[in-house]
């Protein structure tokens, strides 16, 4: 397994996190364990801000909070001078309660309800990132009812497909996402935004995909976005402030993953932006993006305590954990692919190719199909590599299972960030109606 950030072995030879034993976090928190790397995030988060500064270009880097939303995660992204992106009431709700600057959070969304936008109006938010024609009209009618200005960016189809899975390719035309720029939709959403009264319209926005290891794309997206500017400008009058071009930008997860260095991405889309705009005498816009797996994915570490096992020779040995889908359904949703070790032999030589197998009574609940490892017992320690992003976000509580805890580790302290729910939790909103009541009599004659 491939160490991230400040993972290493220790003298024991046990996976050590943040100056953080596995074992002893693992028998202190319990299994599943999220371990989540914070100075790897705080790295992350320095070296998009680095990167921009040193292009010259204003610049916004906003979190994409969907990878992971909890306040400890948005109190960082403050710390470290990022905005936040979110795309829900419950999103917005996390960064309120953390104390977030609601002028640098953006809300995203192709279906936003009234109540959501309301909220933001009412919270003063910075930018609504508006998806479609039924919420530029909506938006500008409760602006109006509230008596204030919202300011946005339309997003944009540019009819671009990254190079990645096809169920998260988002730039491409057919999509539900955004206005398109080829069928004349996103010329005429300018137009309409442009004559809105409660409309502050600050630009535009795209985003290709996600786990995007090449420039190119972007450069493509920014190119057809800077032509759609310059169009704009010519025949309504109207100068964009802002181009946001989205993330997507990859992470490793596994060997043969390449992602290219931060900075790569950031100077080629500095680049492309301001040697086009400038060359179309265009006043060079401030320059956003949306981070979100980048920045907290490889910062994660899963923790498993190994149970049973099952041989099935010449086929397969599988090896279940005290976790699966409800704590990482990405392999079931997107065939996504981890790497793993045990953490309590991480020094110990590869013996076997196991399976890992989840716990849920589904038979496509499998975190790894293969992967080699020492000779797997019963409790031995698992750790999977790279699940700081859209993890703990998906997880679920399918077969009334709990959600792990979430800890920090840094410089040898570990905090909990998220508490492993309780079985109360489980049930805390379940309500038994009266007629089912062990107490009620049955009349029935």
């Amino acid at each position: 397994m491939y160490l991230h950030g400040t993972s290493q072995i220790n003298g024991q030879g046990h996976l050590q996190i943040g100056g953080c034993d596995t074992m002893e976090l693992a028998a202190q928190f319990g299994t599943p364990l999220y371990v989540m790397d914070e100075a790897l995030i705080r790295q992350r988060c320095r070296e998009f801000v680095q990167a921009f500064r040193a292009s010259g270009l204003s610049f916004q880097v906003a979190y994409a909070s969907k990878a992971f939303c909890v306040m400890a995660m948005c109190r960082l992204v403050e710390e470290e001078g990022l905005s936040l992106d979110v795309v829900s009431d419950g999103e917005l709700h996390t960064a309120l309660q953390a104390g977030f600057p609601p002028e640098r959070i953006h809300f995203h969304g192709n279906n936003k309800t009234p109540y959501e936008i309301e909220m933001a109006l009412d919270a003063g938010i910075g930018c609504f990132v508006v998806d479609n024609f039924t919420e530029l009209h909506l938006l500008n009618a409760i602006a109006a009812d509230h008596k204030k200005c919202a300011r946005i960016l339309l997003r944009l189809t540019p009819g671009v497909e990254a190079h990645t899975h096809e169920y998260i390719t988002t730039g491409q035309e057919d999509s539900k996402f955004g206005f398109n720029m080829n069928n004349g939709s996103a010329f005429r959403a300018v137009e309409e935004a442009s004559k809105l009264p409660h409309i502050d319209l600050l630009g535009i926005h795209s985003h290709i995909g996600s786990q995007i290891f090449e420039v190119e794309g972007f450069k493509l997206a920014g190119e057809k976005m800077i032509g759609f500017a310059t169009r704009v400008r010519s025949e309504l009058g109207v100068t964009f402030k802002v181009v946001n071009l989205g993330g997507g930008f990859g992470i490793r997860y596994v060997e043969g993953d390449t992602p290219l260095p931060v900075g790569d991405y950031v100077k080629a889309i500095t680049e492309n932006i301001l040697s086009h705009f400038t060359s179309h005498d265009y006043p060079v816009p401030e320059i956003w993006i949306e981070p979100g797996r980048s920045i907290v994915g490889d910062s994660g570490t899963t923790l498993y305590t190994v149970g049973s096992t099952k041989d099935i020779p010449g086929v397969r040995k599988y090896v279940a954990v005290d976790g699966g889908m409800t704590d990482n359904p990405r392999p079931a949703l997107y065939q996504s692919q981890y790497e793993a070790m045990l953490a309590n032999r991480a020094r110990d030589k590869d013996e076997e190719t196991v399976s890992i197998a989840g716990k849920c009574c589904e038979s496509g609940d499998m975190l790894i199909w293969d992967v080699s490892l020492p000779k797997v017992n019963p409790g031995d320690l698992l750790a999977v590599a790279s699940t700081g992003a859209y993890n703990y976000a998906m997880a679920s509580n399918y077969n009334r299972i709990r959600r792990p805890a979430v800890v920090f580790v840094k410089d040898g302290q570990a905090d909990v960030i998220v508490k492993r729910e309780s079985y109360e939790d489980i049930t805390g909103n379940d309500v038994i109606p009266a007629r089912l009541c062990k107490e009620a009599v049955n009349t029935t004659p």
